[in-house]
């Protein structure tokens, strides 16, 4: 028999002193989505919903705040990672929080998506007198036909806003034309397809960057990630050419009914979640031009934002199916 005696020895796991950062973020980001809430009530519903110029505070407040303590925290816990402050166990406690991170955005594009069908294939078909709304059809919206994108809305149908005051919450004007491929004038020129190309071509573009990474080459993964980046933020540029395209020319904006609603709402939060996904890849970048903080076998960092990145782009790929083509 072995005389050895076991070892009773366990890796050390760093536990960070008690902090407040995780409160401030969550007050930061309720003001934001608080005065986000107000900025839309009053570009749909005018004056009815103004709040003399509060609504923009609060957001830009909540912006701010939300900021600065996620710099302030990842900047704390990138020089404890430099320090040496981290273990393996604590390195995967990273990994699961980033999944569930990513998982908390699949669910909340999931609800938006969940609302687009809901309108398409149960309620729209129901305000036009289908199924068991066949009921209250002529008492409420008569005469309205659905269609999608719808080409009046609802209210247009029976004479306007004055014309239905138990359910007036503005004035609804639908589009002159639809942001979908079937009204395109030209394939060419339709700015969803080269923004679908432009994000599909930078998913391939990051992961040539995490491969030079892997391999060690530090001049490769700078190069592709500075491609990434700039292909994301050609990507932000055309779709608010896209936006200047769909409320000065084809007259879709807020109050173009449910359509418009739908549209600015998948559309609007995923390029936010574009720019975001864009300033955490340039982050990364920075960090390895100027501090030399990625290496082949320590780049969380840049892993995590590489893996939101390809979730932005396959949230796009569902977001061109459902929005634009079908």
């Amino acid at each position: 028999m072995s005389s050895a005696q076991p070892t009773t020895e366990y890796e050390k796991y760093y536990v960070p002193e008690s902090s407040s950062l995780a409160v401030r973020a969550t007050i930061g980001l309720v003001l934001t989505v608080f005065g986000g809430g107000l900025v839309l009530n009053e570009m749909t519903f005018g004056g009815t919903h103004d709040t003399g110029g509060t609504a923009k505070y609060v957001l830009f407040a909540g912006l701010a705040m939300f900021i600065a303590t996620l710099t302030y925290w990842f900047r704390t816990a990138i020089t404890e990672n430099k320090a040496g402050m981290n273990s393996a166990q604590l390195s995967q406690s990273y990994v699961l929080g980033m999944f569930w991170f990513i998982f908390s955005e699949v669910m909340f594009f999931a609800a938006f998506f969940g609302t687009l069908l809901y309108v398409r294939w149960l309620a729209g078909p129901w305000l036009a007198g289908e199924g068991e709304g066949g009921r209250m059809n002529f008492l409420l919206w008569e005469g309205f036909e659905y269609t999608w994108p719808p080409v009046a809305t609802p209210q247009e149908v029976v004479g306007g806003a004055l014309s239905q005051p138990i359910a007036n919450n503005g004035e609804f004007v639908s589009q002159e034309t639809s942001m979908s491929f079937a009204d395109a004038h030209h394939w060419y020129a339709w700015l969803p397809l080269w923004n679908t190309i432009i994000l599909l071509t930078s998913s391939v573009t990051c992961e040539f960057a995490h491969r030079g990474l892997s391999a060690g080459n530090i001049k490769k993964f700078e190069a592709w990630l500075a491609v990434t980046v700039g292909l994301a933020i050609i990507f932000l540029f055309l779709q608010a050419a896209e936006y200047y395209e769909a409320y000065e020319l084809f007259g879709l904006t807020l109050n173009s009914g449910i359509y418009g609603s739908t549209f600015f709402m998948l559309t609007g939060f995923h390029g936010f979640h574009v720019a975001m996904g864009m300033t955490m890849l340039l982050i990364q970048l920075i960090r390895s031009v100027r501090n030399k903080h990625m290496t082949p076998t320590d780049h969380f960092g840049f892993s995590a934002s590489s893996w939101y990145w390809h979730f932005v782009d396959v949230v796009w790929v569902f977001l061109f199916i459902f929005v634009y083509i079908i």
